[in-house]
């Protein structure tokens, strides 16, 4: 992103704002198209970055979850602790929203932003029960003495299961964010490749909770 300093005026008494704007011409593109085009790859890119770190970050989690996972220090084991039912709903509550995103992004590029908004507070909805049935989990499950300092197998759980659902906040905030944004601006530029962005994270927490799903909870009631 090309910005340019906002240039002050040493004459004005009082205090001052210090903050950048962004030029759309700095690149030396008189139509700008260029730019923008340049912009996006560059943007898209360092966001596939990102998300090869926090796949690291998930993957040391889940290694310490495969080394660790089976230290119940005497306490309850998974079978004793998961109730699959409820976990497998909110399993598709999630499925059900990456699914509703690619209908929300469908209607972006086709410019309908009614229904653009329509599918993105619908996806919305189904990451809020997500995380509804999440802190339901967590807290029966901290009412029963099932924490973190338990066992292994509970902090190695607590910490996996908790940091996707960090994630999945997370991206819940951003996307109201962006329907505020869209509402203020419309589909810009700016504004579409940051959807396509959060659309990337939504659903790379979606293939790792088909991860968490299959080796934390199927694996740990089956075996």
């Amino acid at each position: 992103m090309s910005t340019a300093p906002q240039p002050l005026d040493a004459s004005l008494d009082g205090p001052r704002d210090f903050f950048v704007i962004e030029d759309p011409h700095h690149d030396g593109h008189d139509g700008g198209h260029d730019g923008d085009h340049h912009h996006e790859t560059g943007t898209m890119l360092g966001f596939w970055v990102y998300l090869m770190s926090d796949s690291l970050i998930f993957g040391i989690l889940f290694a310490v979850y495969a080394v660790v996972g089976q230290n119940y220090a005497a306490g309850p084991s998974p079978a004793d602790l998961f109730e699959i039912d409820m976990i497998l709903i909110s399993t598709f509550m999630l499925l059900f929203s990456s699914i509703t995103y690619g209908f929300a992004v469908i209607n972006m590029h086709q410019r309908k932003v009614g229904m653009f908004y329509l599918w993105m507070v619908v996806t919305l909805i189904f990451g809020l029960i997500f995380l509804g049935l999440e802190i339901k989990e967590f807290t029966h499950l901290w009412h029963i003495g099932a924490t973190p300092s338990a066992s292994a197998f509970l902090s190695a759980f607590f910490t996996l299961v908790g940091t996707h659902g960090l994630h999945v906040t997370a991206g819940s905030i951003w996307l109201v964010v962006l329907l505020v944004q869209v509402g203020l601006h419309g589909l810009t530029p700016e504004n579409t490749r940051r959807i396509m962005c959060l659309s990337l994270f939504w659903h790379f927490l979606d293939l790792i909770w088909i991860g968490v799903f299959s080796f934390v909870y199927l694996t740990g009631v089956l075996l």
